[in-house]
């Protein structure tokens, strides 16, 4: 009778074996920087469940390490790094996109904005296209990846190499995915009106009037520019020379098998999706653990007030001396502790009440209780680690889709923006002490967020693994994929319907009018016959 209760835990133990996939090759070609942070948790998730991880990563890699217990890597040689992955590059990027921000609301500041987004990408786009073509021309490295079988290929699109990559080795895609090398993925797969999806860089919610739409439609038709005249040409010259003239990297990105999505609609405005889209936004969140007891020592010596966290990334740690006096003299009017990730030189307004460090553990530090703030420039990873432990948010966005992001979070409640060009010290210390009321709703509203966020049938890692693993499964996905990629644009959009349509009613229109003209002639010839016959 005793080993009666282990059965049902044996029995669990068993499915769960049963429901896994057996251990398979995963390629997997990442993007360096914050994007191949949230990349690290799926090869370790894909590592845990006994799968095969290989990383190819390119000899400037900066984040993604040549070697780690949790996959193998192969290294390809690269003279030039993208400029994304310099810290030195995105600060000068900063810094102009900043002067430019200025002078915003004139035609100049507009155009100028895109101008220096198409500069950065366009350089971008050429790199990664180069380490393509210096993948596809080392015979050796891709009899070896042709060799080894791999199950599946996971790569981020936002540059596509790896999308390139796949389709050469023919093998089953899945993305882990956001932003494309045009814009928000779901532009590329789903229904996206402009009358109530806004686009990146719109700064716009689901709730926009008559010119607000007009703007929406401006920032997507640059968008669409981008697309086809800075970051599609480079690719389009690799399709052309290893593929053939008739496929498109975006005919490739729209065949992928299954889309990992980091997005989640308790941050995402509702929008039309597809069934092979799954969404696993927030699946870097988890729960906390115990900070270093420096940090912990900080901490707690906060007393009742609690403790403000700051961080702008991990490509932008200084925001240049005049910021940095203001956010440190912000700081240093409330009563709260600080804990500030500062790189650069020293502000000399810095309160007492404010630790610098050059590294936090971020989770950690905002799923402590004495946490009340999260001051943060809105990148995604931060913006969900955020909302999965309850924390408000003041954003300070500073480049490309962070404006955006914040303006989200903004819509619910939860969050405040200043602006990085206009605020200064009462500015900023005004709204830190908006969202520190205990009387405003940001706290209140944030732990709802979370709830809803946290509500879910299954984690969003546990999805992602299953979903993955469903596609080395079945070699691939087709039946969740849409056709629409395959149908020339006048067809996705039904012109030729419309045409013939159009024709038709104008044909039978014609007809009607030319049958009504002769009619009327004949009626009048008749009446003309019958009054000269009564008059003769």
């Amino acid at each position: 009778m005793g080993l009666y209760p282990v059965l049902p835990f044996i029995l669990l133990f068993s499915a769960t074996l049963s429901s896994s996939c057996d251990g398979g090759k995963v390629l997997v070609y990442p993007i360096d920087g914050s994007h191949w942070l949230n990349m690290k948790i799926l090869v370790e998730l894909l590592h845990s469940r006994g799968h095969q991880v290989t990383v190819l990563r390119s000899s400037t890699s900066w984040y993604v390490s040549e070697f780690s217990p949790h996959y193998t890597s192969i290294t390809i040689p690269q003279e030039k790094s993208q400029n994304m992955e310099s810290q030195a590059y995105m600060t000068s990027f900063l810094k102009r996109s900043i002067e430019i921000r200025q002078s915003k609301g004139s035609l100049w500041a507009f155009l100028n904005f895109y101008w220096n987004l198409f500069n950065m990408m366009g350089e971008n786009q050429q790199v990664v296209a180069k380490l393509v073509i210096c993948i596809f021309e080392n015979k050796t490295l891709i009899k070896e990846l042709k060799e080894t079988a791999y199950d599946v290929f996971l790569t981020d699109p936002a540059f596509p190499g790896g999308v390139l990559l796949a389709h050469y080795l023919q093998l089953p895609l899945v993305f882990n995915v956001r932003w494309l090398f045009n814009g928000e993925a779901h532009f590329a797969i789903a229904p996206s009106p402009l009358s109530y999806v806004p686009e990146l860089f719109s700064h716009y919610t689901d709730k926009m009037d008559f010119f607000e739409r007009i703007n929406n439609i401006i920032c997507h038709s640059m968008l669409v520019y981008m697309y086809y005249y800075v970051s599609n040409p480079p690719y389009q010259a690799v399709c052309d020379e290893y593929f053939g003239p008739d496929v498109s990297v975006m005919s490739l990105i729209q065949g992928a098998d299954l889309w990992l999505m980091r997005s989640d609609f308790t941050l995402e405005f509702p929008r039309p999706t597809m069934p092979n889209v799954v969404y696993i936004g927030g699946f870097q969140g988890k729960p906390s653990t115990s900070l270093p007891s420096d940090l912990e020592e900080f901490v707690q010596s906060s007393g009742e007030h609690g403790v403000i966290v700051m961080t702008l990334g991990t490509l932008i740690g200084d925001l240049g001396p005049e910021i940095s006096e203001y956010i440190a003299s912000a700081f240093a009017n409330l009563p709260q502790k600080v804990m500030w990730r500062h790189i650069g030189k020293r502000p000399i307004t810095l309160g007492n009440n404010t630790m610098l460090v050059d590294w936090l553990p971020q989770n950690d530090l905002l799923g402590h209780p004495k946490t009340k703030v999260f001051v943060t420039h809105g990148g995604t990873n931060g913006i969900y680690e955020a909302i999965y432990h309850g924390v408000p948010v003041l954003g300070i966005p500073l480049i490309l889709d962070q404006y955006d992001n914040m303006v989200r979070l903004k819509s619910r409640g939860v969050a405040e923006i200043v602006d990085v060009t206009t605020f200064d010290v009462e500015s900023l210390t005004s709204a830190l002490k908006n969202i520190l009321d205990p009387e405003k709703p940001y706290k209140k509203n944030m732990v709802k967020l979370s709830q809803l966020h946290n509500d879910k049938p299954i984690k969003p890692r546990d999805s992602a693994m299953f979903w993955m693993e469903f596609v080395m499964r079945h070699k691939g996905a087709a039946h969740l994929r849409t056709e629409s990629y395959k149908l020339p644009w006048y067809a996705y959009h039904s012109l030729d319907v419309i045409a013939v349509f159009v024709a038709s009613s104008l044909l039978i229109i014609t007809l009607v009018w030319v049958f009504c003209r002769c009619l009327i002639r004949c009626l009048i010839r008749v009446k003309r016959s019958t009054s000269k016959s009564k008059n003769e």
